[in-house]
């Protein structure tokens, strides 16, 4: 057993996978795997067993619950060979091999299909990922050709049936698969599967039915989106198959960063240089934010890198606006340069007049190294 894979690694697939996840995991290896995809292949068909295998048992609720219990220990006895510890649908699964369906009992695409699905990138600013923003975007996709209105075919025509597969879309041929001769269904390459063809073809879109266009399109981008994020806009995809519906679009974005703040979530961060006098004595300083200037009082003796939260002054959560995240200000303390020999003296006179209960962490420390030491 110790040398088995675990059966989630073999398919590519999480312990939390569903039953659906588990099919379209084995369906793709099994595809790939295939020993008619890989004549006299013997890694390959290793690879379709070990697959086989692990779907048999994940496919199956009993012995997947055995399996995240006790793992291949809990196998024992079960047998398992190529398909025979699997119930799986040997016709399905050809058919997404070979392109129909196995032994010819294919099933035509013939209903409506939603198109596909795009993707738009937007750079945006800091400041208007933070509160939202309304933007114009124009996108350049496949729609529904104005001359034709779809259909392809020139002005005073039609598509007409397919005389090779009498307008079902499909032919059948015989072919050589690892059960012997079977008969498998095919897309007819005539028509492409759909049944018709056309014999005066539109010239605006050459017989295609849609052209390539650019739509504007105006959108609210919401307060607290991030860079990653990804809005849907319905139906702003390109044209389904066969009346089939529009599909969407999605914007996905990437926030500039910012010369003063940073982001974490919804919290929002900057350091803010203080002088040495503000840092001992204590002062009213000024606290930049989003919204902008916070006045407020930092206590005498601030330690470089101590912070000061703003509760609400950080980035709106999404789809909740009116509730927002904190602003942490770092304090970093700046230390004069540039010093006449006046000002350097008048430093040398007041150190002097310092001792260890002014410095408690440095007197800590030298503590703890001549403990460290014995010295």
């Amino acid at each position: 057993m110790a040398d088995k894979r675990d059966y989630y690694e073999v398919l590519g697939v999480g312990k939390s996978a569903s039953d659906e996840d588990l099919k379209k995991a084995y369906r793709k290896l099994a595809k790939q795997y295939h020993p008619d995809l890989n004549p006299n292949d013997k890694a390959a068909e290793a690879k379709f067993k070990e697959v086989n295998e692990a779907y048999a048992v994940l496919s199956d609720a009993e012995k997947r619950r055995q399996f995240d219990q006790f793992g291949h220990a809990g196998m024992d006895g079960q047998g398992f060979s190529g398909f025979s510890g699997a119930d799986i649908d040997l016709g399905d699964l050809f058919g997404s091999i070979f392109g129909g369906a196995f032994g010819g009992g294919g099933r035509r695409r013939s209903g409506p299909e939603q198109g596909a699905n795009l993707q738009y990138g937007m750079s945006l600013d800091f400041m208007e990922a933070a509160f939202g923003v309304d933007k114009t975007i124009t996108v350049t996709k496949e729609d529904i050709c104005d001359s034709c209105k779809g259909s392809g075919a020139s002005s005073g025509s039609s598509p007409e049936t397919c005389p090779s597969c009498k307008g079902s879309g499909r032919v059948q041929q015989q072919s050589q698969t690892l059960f012997g001769i079977t008969m498998v269904t095919r897309d007819c390459p005539a028509c492409g599967g759909r049944g018709t063809v056309i014999r005066n073809p539109c010239s605006s879109c050459g017989g295609r039915g849609r052209r390539a266009k650019k739509k504007d399109l105006k959108i609210h981008i919401p307060a607290g989106v991030d860079t990653g994020d990804m809005m849907p806009i319905k139906g702003e995809g390109e044209p389904g198959l066969r009346g089939g519906p529009y599909g969407d679009l999605y914007v996905q974005f990437r926030v500039r960063s910012h010369p003063v703040f940073e982001r974490k979530g919804i919290n929002t961060y900057c350091d803010l240089p203080i002088t040495f006098t503000q840092a001992t004595l204590g002062a009213d300083i000024e606290i930049p934010t989003i919204d902008g200037k916070v006045t407020t009082h930092i206590k005498d003796g601030t330690q470089p890198f101590d912070t000061y939260t703003l509760r609400g002054k950080g980035i709106p959560m999404k789809n909740r606006p009116t509730t927002r995240g904190d602003h942490i200000c770092r304090f970093v303390l700046e230390v004069p340069t540039s010093l006449t020999e006046d000002q350097k003296e008048m430093l040398r006179k007041f150190e002097a007049t310092l001792s260890e209960r002014n410095y408690q962490k440095r007197s800590s420390f030298l503590k703890k190294v001549k403990d460290l030491f014995g010295i």
